[in-house]
């Protein structure tokens, strides 16, 4: 009832007055004639109560109860106090104008005859049956355009209503989709232009040991140097770029979009917090971000709600965020737009969307999503061998920019080497061949015999395929050359971390066969069920990324199901396409799959 009242608007309190006014007079009334009564004072007190109070009642249910109870009710009392005084029809003067005013649809076509003829020709003679139906006429005719008034101004309460929401929408969706944008031209630039430039430094320091001159170490040393400053310049626009996105936390960012709405909508809308806040991720906060938007414009467009409670719970495994409105609410929802992007936006993440309603009781809309700090596995601890100084930093930038790569060491030899697995205790050693003192070979036979669990990944240049079969067979656990990509660098030592069996670069994997005709590794065991590269030359990681895209996967599913970055998965897709000649995946996988999915 409480919520009823709330919601009330001028008119509301006016009827209501009215109302008040009429029982303090029939009251009065019943009081100065008492004596002339044919009941007990207090059995009329007790039927001007119920006629003020129960047709009042059944009007904050339906306008058909209210009718019906009025004209019973309040027209039996007016009937009784005629037949004791003719004069008393006008009593009834108060209740025809409020029936007007509050009938709709379709009741007018009865409450009118009821009220304009049937209710007159009970309450008079014969003979002044004209003058009360005139006077009921008249008052009814003020009563419905009274009623019309209230439609024009409940009309334009919920237009100014629904422009004030649609523009406060409207304004968040610029300015999300402004971060989103920004968000997404960040990490194109951080895995495209990042690992192309740190692609160009790495091949640039494969050939020092080929320039033999003064002058082509000094173009060598130039071209490094111009490389490592366009890398810088490329990293302080991507931080620009991310800086520029909104820095505010979970809580601050809700705390200020409710009260944008709220001011906008003039709804009240309280947002408490419980637990301990935590720190989230971009994504992670611009989908409960979008969830409440959602739920606060569905609340007022559809639900009509005068306050909206929200609570933000940081639970042990779970943020669940919940919007509870004081609306209509309903019996079926229908899964429109919003709600189905609401859901969509949580299933990314792992998450869920419930929506619970009811007639009269409003709606709750609860988001789940969970916490990504209990989902991150142990950093892989990376030791990294190379004789050159230059090699192992540009490694060490291109490995530390992936969350889950910790470089723990850096060192120069073979004997180096066996001293930090024993204190630092590394799960993947990445190592050349070529070092002063102790080669890659004789350090990666002596690491797997003292240290089985580490695993040791051989990164050298195209030229000594010969070592890589030493080194296989001395325990390594995988080959690549200086020149992969780094996203192809990182996924193979993440692969290796995980126990694969000897990655072999597919360059390093064609030169062995052409050079041993298919016979050096035959000690080895071969990778059961491997697929065979298909014809136009995908690497397993591309064919793996097909075969996600040919299932119709997005690339946020891709991603989280190869532990990859959007943007890492995006750039493989765009490989592909290339080295395919096609536009899209549809072309993609018909042309490699043909009619076999």
């Amino acid at each position: 009832m409480l919520d009823f009242i709330k919601r009330w608007f001028w008119y509301d309190w006016m009827m209501f007055v009215i109302r008040t006014i009429l029982f303090v007079s029939l009251l009065f009334t019943l009081e100065h004639f008492s004596k002339q009564l044919t009941i007990p004072f207090w059995l009329g007190a007790l039927w001007g109560i119920t006629a003020f109070s129960i047709p009042w009642l059944c009007l904050q249910k339906h306008y058909t109860y209210y009718l019906i109870s009025e004209m019973v009710i309040s027209g039996g009392l007016c009937l009784y106090a005629v037949s004791l005084f003719p004069e008393a029809y006008v009593a009834f003067l108060g209740p025809t104008f409020m029936i007007a005013s509050n009938s709709a649809q379709k009741s007018y076509r009865w409450s009118a005859p009821m009220t304009i003829f049937v209710i007159p020709a009970l309450l008079s003679e014969p003979s002044n049956l004209m003058t009360l139906i005139l006077q009921f006429g008249l008052i009814y005719a003020v009563g419905f355009a009274f009623q019309l008034l209230v439609v024009n101004h409940r009309q334009s309460e919920m237009i100014r209503d629904q422009y004030a929401v649609l523009e406060q929408y409207s304004s968040q969706v610029e300015r999300l989709t402004l971060a989103e944008e920004r968000n997404r031209l960040s990490k194109d630039l951080h895995d495209t232009m990042g690992h192309s430039f740190t692609s160009i430094m790495m091949g640039l320091e494969t050939l020092r040991s080929e320039v033999n001159t003064p002058e082509g170490e000094r173009k060598l040393e130039s071209l490094l140097k111009l490389t490592r400053g366009s890398l810088d310049e490329v990293r302080q626009y991507v931080h620009q770029v991310g800086a520029a996105q909104d820095s505010r936390t979970l809580v601050e960012s809700l705390q200020a979009l409710t009260a944008e709405f709220q001011a906008l909508t003039k709804v009240t809308v309280r947002l408490r917090t419980l637990g301990e806040e935590v720190q989230v991720s971009q994504q992670v906060k611009m989908t409960l971000h979008r969830c409440l938007q959602e739920s606060l414009t569905n609340a007022v467009r559809y639900g009509q709600a005068g306050e909206i409670a929200v609570s933000l719970h940081f639970e042990e495994k779970q943020l669940r965020l919940e919007v509870q409105d004081n609306g209509l609410g309903t019996e079926e929802l229908q899964a429109g737009f919003d709600l189905t992007a609401m859901k969509e936006r949580a299933s990314d993440l792992q998450g869920q969307v419930h929506i619970h309603s009811k007639p009269g009781k409003g709606t709750v809309v609860t988001c789940t999503l969970p916490r990504q700090v209990e989902q991150q596995e142990e950093a892989i601890r990376l030791l990294l061998v190379n004789d050159q100084l230059s090699i192992r930093e540009s490694l060490q930038v291109i490995l530390e920019r992936e969350k889950d790569f910790e470089v723990v060491g850096l060192a120069e030899d073979g004997e180096q080497v066996l001293e930090q697995c024993e204190r630092l205790r590394p799960h993947v050693v990445l190592m050349d061949l070529n070092m002063p003192r102790m080669d890659g070979v004789e350090a990666a036979k002596l690491v797997k015999q003292k240290h089985p669990g580490v695993r040791v990944l051989i990164l050298t240049t195209f030229q000594e395929t010969e070592k890589a079969v030493e080194a296989l067979r001395s325990g390594a656990d995988g080959y690549l050359l200086k020149s992969s990509e780094p996203q192809e660098l990182s996924e193979t030592i993440r692969l290796v971390h995980r126990g694969g069996v000897m990655m072999i670069a597919q360059d390093v994997t064609n030169q062995l066969i052409q050079n041993y005709g298919g016979g050096a590794l035959q000690e080895q065991p071969a990778e059961p069920d491997k697929p065979l590269p298909p014809p136009s030359g995908l690497t397993p990681r591309e064919m793996e990324i097909l075969q996600c895209l040919s299932k119709g996967l997005r690339y946020k599913s891709i991603a989280a199901k190869l532990y990859l970055s959007e943007g890492t998965v995006r750039n493989y897709a765009s490989t592909i396409y290339t080295k395919l000649g096609v536009r899209n995946r549809e072309e993609a996988v018909q042309k490699v799959f043909g009619n076999q999915i």
